[in-house]
């Protein structure tokens, strides 16, 4: 039709590009609407966890709020599923851990080790079984006096946006100074925060990107210390950490379980952070497979040994 002079050829090749991108956006939509499905179903996921009703509620102002607190944890016969699996992760979880007292969990990943430090901080109940605060079931404690008794240091250490200072007293919110110094040094992160040029007021960055990961690790700590918490969870405080940093918040961990007695559970997988606590746990299938002193669990030559073995 072009050789024939009936259109010029302008006018075909606008139909022809137009019938291209018409074919190109087709394909585009086809693309969507699978992505859209995944989307869609995704959605309805999330939005299944949004809508469960907690069994716990943090706000609320019901429950007991002893006047003391030793620390003394009990788990008598814990049996616990997660909401969303099939799977028990504790099956008869029994333990008792003394007021003061430095206990630490090993065994491998999904035996139940971390599942016990979310049912001490009340995020899970158990479907069978009490765990227990100087003899008073925790379900009977009111939710906020029993979490204001309890610092965690987790695997990764979560900084906001500001300075050292106001990181730490996200502990304790009206904690003084020296009291964020004091906390500071027994963590071992005085020496390095002075060594900066604006000290306690210098900047983290967000999620703290200013700083090595010892160093976030050891303002966590600290921040968990200025609350003066009657017992310390530590769940892989140190795992994350490159060898020199391990060593540095090791040594902070150290120094305070030596010098402050306050019950402290310890979830590891490195043996070498708890040769020296008062009792070792091995934990396997939910259960308490073994326990004692490290020495005890060595010469048993059972679970713990191999564990030993294998880690060396």
């Amino acid at each position: 039709m072009v050789a024939d002079g009936d259109i010029d050829f302008e006018e075909m090749v606008i139909p022809i590009f137009a019938i291209m991108m018409m074919a190109a956006g087709l394909g585009l939509a086809a693309q969507g609407a699978t992505d859209m499905g995944k989307a869609a179903a995704a959605a309805d996921r999330i939005f299944a966890v949004l809508d469960r009703k907690s069994t716990v509620d943090p706000s609320s102002e019901a429950g007991l709020r002893p006047g003391t607190v030793s620390g003394a944890l009990s788990f008598r016969e814990i049996e616990f599923t997660y909401p969303t699996r099939t799977t028990p992760i504790c099956r008869g979880f029994t333990l008792e851990v003394a007021a003061g007292h430095t206990v630490a969990l090993v065994g491998p990943s999904g035996c139940g080790k971390s599942t016990s430090i979310q049912l001490i901080e009340r995020f899970y109940v158990p479907q069978k079984g009490k765990v227990l605060l100087d003899g008073t079931d925790l379900q009977e404690l009111n939710v906020s006096w029993l979490r204001a008794k309890i610092g965690l240091v987790g695997q990764e250490p979560v900084l906001f946006d500001g300075t050292v200072a106001e990181n730490i007293r996200y502990g304790k919110t009206d904690a003084s100074m020296e009291d964020v110094i004091q906390a500071c040094q027994m963590a071992n992160a005085h020496d390095f925060i002075k060594g900066f040029s604006d000290g306690y007021d210098t900047s983290v960055g967000t999620g703290g990107s200013k700083l090595s990961g010892g160093q976030k690790q050891r303002i966590a700590i600290a921040r968990t210390l200025v609350k003066k918490p009657q017992i310390l969870l530590l769940d892989e405080a140190t795992s994350a950490l490159d060898n020199e940093s391990e060593r540095l918040v090791q040594a902070a961990l150290d120094s305070l379980l030596q010098t402050q007695r306050r019950t402290t559970l310890i979830i590891a997988h490195r043996l070498t952070t708890i040769r020296n606590a008062d009792k070792i746990v091995v934990v396997d299938e939910g259960k308490v497979a073994e326990q004692g002193t490290h020495d005890e669990l060595v010469k048993l030559k059972g679970k713990y040994a191999v564990l030993q073995a294998s880690s060396q």
